[in-house]
């Protein structure tokens, strides 16, 4: 699966609520489909159970098929709970970083304001939405570019209590520090990240 580029309500009737993808909310209420699926409950496989919370991750995050099994990988390698490595991976993306900030309403606009060079990481230009940021690194969106104003017009807007607690933001200067890992409570996403684990378990 690709990074996609569809509608979103559609995705997120069938899939739930993905905070990242999107912040807008179906009025239906039913799965998307000819029917709606309204009077019946579909059963679901144990492998399509499992497909369905690993597309929940990849779109919640817009990331490749292909760069979430990397992902998975890396977090079986290091040390801990291989389903908190993982979204401690996903969490401590720049992309992510600056979206968590607020100084993106989405995480495409996030993304795209990394990829132009708007984004420092510890005074250095990152232009890698995949980059991993590290515990103390410093977020600053740079000050003469066309971004500016607008990062600095989500942040009117955004409340200051929706910013998780591993955060500490500077609202006058544009910048941010990492102060610790998310915690999982702080994720909104409804994932069970151990199925996602189960997915992938076969290749690995």
């Amino acid at each position: 699966m690709t990074r996609y580029i569809g509608p979103k309500l559609k995705k997120t009737r069938r899939l739930g609520e993905l905070f990242n993808f999107t912040q807008k909310q179906s009025i239906r209420k039913y799965l998307p489909g000819e029917h709606g699926l309204t009077n019946k409950e579909k059963k679901f496989s144990e492998y399509s159970t499992r497909l369905k919370e690993k597309q929940k991750l990849q779109l919640n995050y817009g990331i490749s098929n292909k760069n979430l099994f990397s992902y998975v990988c890396l977090a079986r390698k290091l040390p801990g709970s291989t389903e908190q490595n993982l979204l401690k991976l996903l969490e401590m993306r720049l992309d992510t970083i600056v979206f968590r900030f607020g100084f993106a309403k989405t995480l495409p606009f996030a993304r795209q304001i990394v990829t132009h060079g708007h984004i420092l990481v510890n005074n250095k230009k990152i232009t890698i939405p995949s980059y991993q940021c590290k515990l103390n690194d410093k977020i600053t969106i740079l000050k003469k570019n066309s971004s500016y104003k607008v990062v600095e017009q989500n942040l009117k807007i955004t409340n200051l209590n929706s910013l998780p607690g591993h955060l500490n933001l500077d609202r006058q200067n544009l910048s941010g520090t990492i102060e610790n890992f998310i915690d999982r409570n702080e994720i909104l996403l409804q994932i069970n990240e151990l199925l996602v684990i189960e997915y992938y378990s076969k290749n690995i």
